[in-house]
């Protein structure tokens, strides 16, 4: 964690002239263990919270508006009141600006103006969650500036209604929920339909979890995120045709390959194959933390991994070398993209006295077959969004 005086005494040196004592909140980004593109499909996903996100420094000001600044773009931005939110859909201030648009369609603007200073220790474009971190820490900003006591669960909801409306990336609830709701040493269970959520301690005996990153950036928006969305709308339309279900997780293996047959294009049933599938292999994982049973949970990663590369090719060519290399290397049970994909990160489970070893393979491997360097990073499970000062 960012120490908080640090932060403050950044916050006054940018904004000089604001003399009044700043706040600062925390909103964390995630890994998600397993359960990917599940989560818009009404199935179950299992992340974690990380010990990484974005931190936001706040005072109030005297100028009538919100005005940002982001030590990591080194850019900033002002909005006045009454200014349609709208206009605020530039670069990274897109972000807050569609949390403070819901807000503001809540309750209208504030009293008083307030000068925010943001600072994120996230890889940015790693597939880690750190546009759904900044809307979470601005949520739970907001949430104070209105003084409106929202409970945690609706500014979840609020950061995923920004995202989906303002921001126009029609994803899940899982990288909100994550950062709102993680728990410290824990990973979370969520049924993405009914919102109930567990919390499974996350115990790995002698393995630790590593975030790959490809450092190849990507962009949800620009991606072909949405289109997967599209391609399981299609399937589900199909499937309805003999079933009656809502969603496609809401039918387990065996139904799928029963009414499966029904889904005429091939692209579309790989991704209901993937999603439906993906559904019982999070279910399982879940089981076998529970149970301490790691060997499994390695092996459902790996499944995990071929699916998304093969039935819903997200994966590419940066994760799968990734991957495959993971595979090559004494000490790791299992090893999976996480994230939408088309870039960002992976995550492997080695044995603590294997990671200079691994790291050192992989590296040389990656740089070898695509010329980036991959950074590595050993994640830990914290708490979520919280003010901080």
């Amino acid at each position: 964690m960012i120490d908080t005086q640090f932060l403050v005494d950044n916050f006054h040196h940018y904004y000089a002239e604001n003399c009044n004592p700043a706040i600062v909140f925390f909103a964390p980004g995630r890994i998600n263990l397993i359960g990917e593109h599940t989560d818009y499909n009404g199935g179950y996903v299992m992340p974690l919270a990380l010990h990484r996100g974005t931190y936001i420094t706040a005072a109030p000001n005297l100028n009538q508006s919100f005005r940002f600044y982001s030590e990591n773009f080194k850019s900033s931005y002002q909005h006045f009141f009454g200014l349609d939110t709208s206009q605020g859909k530039v670069e990274w201030f897109k972000y807050p600006m569609g949390v403070i648009d819901r807000f503001v369609k809540r309750y209208g603007w504030p009293n008083q103006g307030w000068d925010l200073y943001f600072l994120g220790d996230l890889p940015l474009s790693a597939g880690l969650s750190s546009s759904a971190s900044v809307e979470m820490a601005t949520a739970i900003a907001m949430d104070y500036v209105y003084q409106s006591a929202l409970p945690m669960i609706e500014l979840v909801k609020i950061a995923k209604e920004a995202e989906n409306e303002f921001v126009g990336l029609q994803c899940g609830i899982l990288d909100m929920f994550a950062s709102g709701m993680g728990r410290k040493e824990h990973c979370l269970l969520i049924d993405c339909n009914s919102m109930e959520f567990t919390n499974i301690p996350f115990k790995t005996g002698d393995y630790r979890l590593i975030i790959m990153n490809t450092n190849k950036k990507r962009g949800l928006a620009d991606s072909k995120y949405n289109l997967r969305v599209k391609e399981c709308q299609l399937a589900l339309a199909d499937l309805q045709q003999l079933v009656d279900i809502g969603f496609l997780c809401a039918l387990d293996i065996t139904g799928f390959h029963e009414y499966g047959k029904v889904i005429k294009n091939e692209v579309n049933y790989k991704r209901a194959r993937h999603v439906i599938t993906e559904n019982q292999r999070t279910k399982d994982a879940a089981e076998a933390l529970i149970e301490n049973d790691i060997q499994l949970l390695g092996k459902l990663m790996y499944e995990s991994h071929k699916s998304l590369q093969n039935d819903y090719e997200v994966s590419g060519i940066e994760l799968d070398c990734l991957v495959e290399a993971s595979m090559q290397v004494e000490g790791v049970l299992g090893a999976r993209m996480t994230g939408a994909g088309f870039g960002g990160c992976a995550i492997a489970l080695v044995h603590k006295n294997k990671i200079s070893d691994f790291k050192q393979y992989v590296e040389k491997i990656y740089f070898e077959k695509t010329g980036l360097n991959a950074e590595f990073y050993e994640a830990y499970a914290e708490n979520g969004a919280c003010r901080l000062l």
